[in-house]
């Protein structure tokens, strides 16, 4: 169901930006922003397609036209980045305890999804917030959990920073180098539903990995 809602905004995305840009100028930085630190600051709402979205970004200014630059996106989506984990991480450290048990919300902080990011990172420790970075989903629930498990501050934002940054990095900058390329150019919202399945791929193991055990200890 996720990964059917994620890949549905994608086309719209690819479509609907350039026409954003054009109709709001430099305001557009502003609700890249936004989207950028509620996918990774707002732990109800983790399907909004992050990687996608910088990728798209990155081929745009590559581009010279639409009015987006590298440098600035570069620097306010990484500050997006590190400022949403952070602000999910004091969500999971003051109320990760009530949230979790809250039924009104138990459709938006699936059971499933939280038992997955803690066993992510039980199985990393403090690389787990670096990591979970490239990965959908996870992405929007290890600086939670880490929250949750009262992780020392001063650990998380030394990965929550290296993480943010590299992450905007590397997806801005496949965009820009690799986004107008024309067979890239010509199948360019089948590649961003492609970025999107195979960083959930790694998901999708551990969880299939957990169920093969399950299966195994019965």
């Amino acid at each position: 169901m996720s990964i059917l809602l994620l890949t549905s905004l994608v086309p719209n995305l690819s479509q609907l930006l350039p026409q954003l840009i054009a109709q709001f100028g430099g305001l557009i930085y502003l609700g890249l922003f936004a989207l950028i630190f509620v996918e990774t600051g707002v732990v109800v709402l983790p399907f909004l397609p992050g990687d996608s979205l910088l990728f798209l970004c990155g081929s745009l200014a590559a581009l010279g036209g639409h009015g987006l630059n590298i440098w600035i996106l570069l620097a306010i989506m990484s500050i997006a980045a590190i400022a949403g984990d952070s602000l999910n991480f004091e969500i999971g450290e003051h109320f990760g305890s009530h949230l979790m048990h809250s039924q009104k919300l138990s459709r938006f902080i699936k059971p499933a999804y939280l038992e997955r990011s803690q066993k992510f990172f039980a199985k990393y420790g403090k690389p787990a917030i670096f990591l979970g970075r490239f990965m959908p989903i996870i992405r929007t629930f290890i600086p939670f959990t880490a929250g949750v498990s009262k992780m020392h501050y001063r650990d998380f934002a030394f990965y929550n920073v290296i993480g943010g940054i590299t992450w905007v990095l590397v997806a801005l900058g496949a965009g820009y180098f690799f986004g107008n390329i024309a067979i890239v150019k010509t199948h360019f919202e089948l590649i961003m539903v492609a970025i999107i399945v195979i960083s959930l791929l790694p998901a999708a193991f551990m969880a299939l990995k957990n169920r093969g055990r399950k299966i195994d200890a019965a």
